[in-house]
């Protein structure tokens, strides 16, 4: 226990698994969050009167909790036996051999492995903040560094399993980025540029990082230098698969904040069993494409000539139906190269998972042939970019056994033939049963026992068995050892020595075996580069097949891409809805066409439930899905390179940060306004719906003519239920109305779900009601209501109001000198109630009512 507690001071953030004899034990508040995690039994034991909460389950189950607790958030470290229990007298030394957090994981079955898992790290620079990324399992090492909502949108993208930050800046990490995200504070002297620096040339064995690009990225290098200082911290130092530091080049991705990315569910939802788009465009069968396909939904491309690139190979295996098929079948060949590579550098690889290596890069050879002969440019570069690595696949083919297992101590590792003091030590050690039967024949001819049996257990090692009615026969120098009931068992000179040559071959086999599988993997560990370069290209042809099997699948066409800033949908389809819809109900297309001359901002009314949403979240989905590399949902598309998409799409709660629906409503909006720009596609859904009818009206109109007035005049579609905006179509030349069509029928609505011009003038909301069961009474009552407020409510009413207004203006204020009331007058004085349309005469009562409880406020 003093062991124990010496090692746990030295680790008082992790969860201590303290190896003792055959069993992993946890001891205190350990032991009693293990048993909850783990539904383990939870004892106790008395330590000298003190009262030890004690938890623990067999070494051998390891990898059958550990995952379990690193899913839980905690960080474990693995305490193990550092010399054999047989060769000391006292107690075992003890010591932390790794540290396992849930940004620290080497495990398969604590991985996903179709998803990174993510360290990250954020440093709060003077100017700026620095972010870096690493998956110790794969090798993949970026920096990156920006404001505070490009970090938050690489948070988002990246989704770190752990984050570290430095604890002088957690208030601020938190009060900035939430408590939702695993973090993990570390000291302030490890988040500085000459410790980082020191960090990252040492490890990567250069003299500067100029080779890697990223010398200029001062607050990402201490992020980075960060990470490789916890790497150590939690007892992983062989790290050769880490050989290259990249920038993450945000210039080249379109811009999406992390509204969007959530808005629009692409690879994570809030919603229970809602399907992503991810979900439905994952058509890749290695563990690697499918990683890869997750960050290229993350960062599509803005670069014209890249994304055309991707468009042809995309074409070519659309057409090219066998090629494709032959590229497929061998993918599926393969195991997670990217991983496997990775456990040879950390030595964490069993002779299995080496054979799997082997075979996988076996699959390589064929996949090469087929890219370097095709007729596709950009497929014959990946091909010329692939390596063969014949010399690794022959080494390993030449030294394991086929048919290796996974535990090294099982034996028959190292193939027959490779090592001839190996093969000498298993003739010895399995050729025993001959040896025996010489034995067996001789004695028995020698006592003349004719039921004589030489046997072997755990206990006495090898004897001779003779049954009691032949007791007399056996020779006076065979050792009696134990007693039975019907027979009595006996051992010899020859017997023991037989037997301790046996035990020790098996010894020495065992040690040899290890000792040449190791040399394997030191030697392996010059060809890892070579392995993650194929499993990158590997990676980017499978998604590439993914998209070639997703366009004929689902239909998908080729998208036009040009330079302009016009955007044409002909029949565009919602990629997850059309997935989704009953069988035999066929997805109803529609056409979006927007440009900065003519039709900037289309305002789209109708009733809810009829489809206003879908339109606008596939709009995006299909411009995501072209600057992808993907062919898309729709009959025909012509996308002029889009470089931001911002939506707001539905009431996103923050309640849990304390915000209410509108203020989240209208911090997203800003952060759309703020940062438009001529290439930007804006989806606003339903804006202004969090606060009264006349608030809502005045804030979406505010904002459409902000829009539109903007010199971007960013590509807009504005989905509502105000039928007011109807209006700005007269005033405002680029903003036009669409409507989502109905068929009113008896008592009843058939929504249509197509797009059509023209502005609606209902909303249908009581039909939706009794669509969805409401009690006929609410109904009927609902119906009343509407029809009193649709008369209290007429246009010619406000002007009488407005009118009324005017003239006690000028009654109760003509000669008052109060500047505000002053204000009031002149704006009723001037206003020409003739022209004023009704929306423009809600807005300005509303002007009116908040300038007046301005000034009684200020009076009180």
């Amino acid at each position: 226990m003093q062991q124990y507690n010496t090692i746990k001071t030295k680790h008082p953030d992790a969860l201590l698994l303290f190896r003792v004899g055959d069993f992993y034990e946890t001891f205190g508040n350990d032991a009693i969050r293990a048993a909850e995690i783990l539904g383990i039994v939870l004892t106790h034991r008395n330590n000298g009167g003190d009262k030890t909460e004690l938890a623990g389950f067999p070494h051998h189950s390891l990898n059958t909790y550990l995952p379990k607790l690193v899913k839980a958030g905690l960080r474990v470290a693995i305490c193990d036996q550092l010399e054999d229990p047989k060769q000391t007298k006292s107690i075992v030394k003890r010591g932390v051999t790794e540290l396992v957090t849930p940004g620290v994981a080497l495990n398969d079955d604590i991985l996903n492995a179709k998803s990174n898992n993510f360290l990250a790290a954020v440093h709060f620079g003077r100017n700026k903040l620095g972010v870096s990324f690493l998956d110790i399992s794969t090798g993949e090492f970026l920096t990156s560094e920006g404001s505070t909502e490009q970090v938050d949108k690489l948070l988002q993208n990246f989704a770190p399993n752990e984050i570290l930050v430095s604890k002088t800046h957690k208030k601020e990490f938190l009060e900035v980025f939430g408590s939702q995200l695993h973090s993990f504070f570390l000291e302030d002297w490890i988040f500085q540029e000459d410790y980082a620096n020191e960090s990252l040339t040492n490890h990567f064995k250069t003299k500067t990082l100029q080779g890697f690009g990223v010398q200029h990225l001062q607050q990402g290098i201490i992020a980075s230098g960060a990470i490789l200082h916890y790497l150590s911290e939690t007892q992983h130092r062989q790290l050769q698969h880490i050989n290259t530091l990249q920038r993450i080049p945000e210039e080249e991705y379109i811009w999406m904040d992390r509204f969007t990315i959530r808005n629009l569910e692409l690879y994570q939802s809030t919603n229970l069993n809602a399907v992503t788009l991810l979900q439905v465009i994952d058509k890749t069968i290695s563990p690697m494409g499918g990683r890869l396909l997750k960050r290229w939904l993350a960062l599509p491309l803005k670069n014209k000539e890249k994304i055309q690139q991707r468009h042809y190979v995309v074409s070519f295996l659309k057409s090219e139906e066998t090629q494709l098929q032959k590229l497929q079948y061998w993918i599926k060949q393969m195991g997670d190269l990217e991983r496997l590579i990775s456990k040879v550098a950390t030595g964490k690889i069993n002779p299995r998972e080496v054979i799997q290596l082997k075979n996988s890069l076996e699959a390589v050879v064929p996949i090469k042939h087929l890219a370097t002969e095709s007729a596709d440019q950009a497929l014959k570069h990946i091909g010329n970019q692939l390596f063969s690595c014949e010399a690794l696949r022959t080494k390993i083919k030449e030294m394991l056994n086929e048919e290796a297992p996974i535990n090294i101590a099982k034996g028959s590792t190292i193939a027959q033939g490779y090592s001839q003091e190996l093969d000498e030590l298993r003739g010895l050690a399995f050729s025993g049963k001959d040896y025996l039967d010489k034995m067996l024949q001789r004695e028995t001819e020698a006592t003349g026992i004719t039921s004589l049996k030489i046997a072997s257990n755990n206990v006495f090692g090898y004897y001779i068995e003779v049954r009691n009615s032949h007791k007399n026969k056996v020779p006076e120098t065979w050792i009696r050892k134990q007693t039975l009931v019907n027979a009595e068992r006996y051992i010899t000179e020859e017997l023991k020595e037989y037997e301790a040559k046996i035990l020790g071959a098996e010894e020495r086999i065992y040690s040899l075996e290890q000792q040449l599988f190791e040399q394997l993997l030191v030697w392996m560990q010059a060809h890892i580069k070579e392995v993650q370069q194929n499993a990158q290209l590997i990676a980017q042809l499978d998604c590439l097949c993914g998209f070639a099997q997703l366009a004929k699948d689902n239909s998908y066409v080729l998208p036009e891409m040009d330079d302009s800033t016009a955007l044409e949908i002909k029949d565009g389809r919602h990629p997850v809805i059309e997935k989704q819809l009953p069988l035999g109900e066929s997805y109803i297309a529609n056409d979006v066409s927007l440009n900065r001359e003519d039709q900037q901002i289309i305002m789209i009314t109708g009733p809810n439930m009829s489809g206003k949403s879908a339109i606008l979240r596939q709009t995006a989905l299909i411009v995501l899905l072209a600057q992808m590399g993907s062919f898309v949902p729709a009959a025909s598309a012509k996308i002029g390179v889009i470089d931001k998409i911002f939506t707001r799409v539905g009431a996103s709660d923050n309640i849990s940060m304390g915000e209410s629906t509108f203020m989240v409503e209208m911090n997203e909006t800003a952060s759309i306004l703020n940062n438009l720009s001529e290439r930007s596609l804006v989806l606003l859904d339903e804006i202004g719906r969090g606060t009264s009818t006349y608030d809502g009206i005045s804030i979406a109109w505010a904002i459409s003519e902000y829009l539109h007035e903007h010199p971007s005049k960013a590509k807009t579609l504005f989905a509502t239920h105000y039928h007011e905006l109807n209006e700005m179509t007269n005033t405002f030349e680029r903003i036009k109305n669409y409507n989502v069509s109905v068929k009113e029928l008896k008592d009843n609505v058939l929504f249509l779900r197509k797009l059509v011009a023209g502005g609606s003038e209902h909303s249908f909301g009581i039909h939706v009601a009794k669509m969805a069961g409401m009690p006929q009474q609410v109904v009927q009552k609902a119906s009343k209501m509407l029809k009193k407020l649709e008369k209290s409510h007429s246009s010619e009413e406000i002007t009488e109001k407005l009118q009324a207004a005017q003239d006690e203006m000028q009654l109760s204020f003509f000669n008052l000198d109060d500047p505000l009331l002053e204000e009031i007058k002149e704006e009723i004085l001037h206003l020409d109630i003739d022209t004023l349309t009704p929306v423009e005469a809600l807005m300005k009562l509303n002007e009116i009512k908040r300038l007046l409880s301005k000034k009684k406020k200020a009076s009180s």
